[in-house]
């Protein structure tokens, strides 16, 4: 009988106390060991990770999401590595369905499993902004009965063999988080490599729960948002959306402010600022102090 591929979790976390203990567990209850980066976290989630078995790499500063990816998945000496987010948490039988997958499709790039929303119903990403295949260009919804080719697959959980993902350079560091996932898919895609929906590997997906609340995180969220969305535009020679999504944004942040909801606030400004940002020339380590 042929030896099961090995395979390695590499979670990042940033304060993850609250969700990482759950995902952790499945990766136990599946046999898959984990490597924890953890992101300078301030409450106790590398302490956490390791209670839950897993090997933990902790950055002295908040290093991005895609950047903390490289260090972890550096760090694996696995032969496929299992990225997830920490609000992740893989259904009984997932990893089996991944295996009859890597045996089904070894000549794809990546794999992503049925990822089920809090709302019960499961993400499938019709369309990409980076995609030159199935490029689906109105955008219609059709949710996969199986295993298929797909335009994108979510960063949220992604497998894939280690060494594909270092020969084609890890994620790439310039972003600090959001649309690492697209870049990623669309440099597999342009090797040549499929990306595959894998309908019976299932996952449970907090969306929006790997980091506890804080002030500001809406801004935060949408200036890095609207910043690597301009900068993926530019690196792949589309359109710039950057003064667009500003022109757009500024006014709207002055309507939001007479309406006094601060989170409507925090979104318009957020996706002002960080277009504004992209047009000044600003990088996003810049604005997070990992330069």
């Amino acid at each position: 009988m042929e030896k099961a591929a090995a395979i390695e979790a590499v979670v990042v976390a940033h304060d993850s106390a609250e969700v990482l203990p759950a995902c952790l567990a499945a990766f136990r209850r599946e046999g898959v060991p984990a490597i924890v980066v953890d992101n300078a976290s301030g409450d106790g989630s590398a302490e956490i990770a390791e209670r839950g078995g897993a090997r933990v790499l902790r950055m002295d500063r908040n290093e991005g999401y895609g950047r903390a990816n490289n260090a972890g998945i550096a760090a694996s000496g696995a032969e496929f590595v299992l990225i997830a987010n920490p609000d992740l948490v893989l259904d009984e039988g997932a990893v089996a369905a991944f295996r009859a997958a890597l045996a089904a499709y070894p000549e794809a790039g990546l794999y992503a499993p049925r990822i089920i929303e809090p709302d019960g119903r499961y993400f499938f990403q019709a369309r990409s902004l980076l995609s030159t295949f199935l490029t689906n260009p109105r955008g219609a919804s059709c949710q996969p009965e199986g295993d298929c080719c797909a335009p994108f697959l979510s960063g949220a959980c992604l497998l894939l063999r280690r060494e594909t993902f270092l020969a084609l350079g890890g994620f790439d560091p310039a972003i600090f988080l959001f649309y690492e996932d697209d870049d990623l898919c669309r440099r597999v895609a342009d090797a040549g490599l499929a990306l595959v929906h894998v309908h019976d590997a299932v996952a449970r997906h907090g969306r929006g729960k790997s980091s506890a609340p804080a002030p500001g995180r809406i801004f935060r969220s949408r200036w890095h948002q609207a910043w690597s969305r301009a900068y993926v535009s530019r690196k792949w020679r589309l359109p710039s959306p950057a003064l667009s999504m500003f022109l757009l944004n500024g006014p709207r942040t002055l309507l939001a402010l007479a309406s006094f909801r601060p989170a409507l606030v925090e979104r318009y400004a957020g996706s002002a600022a960080g277009a504004w940002a992209f047009l000044r020339g600003r990088s996003a380590l810049a604005r997070e102090g990992v330069e």
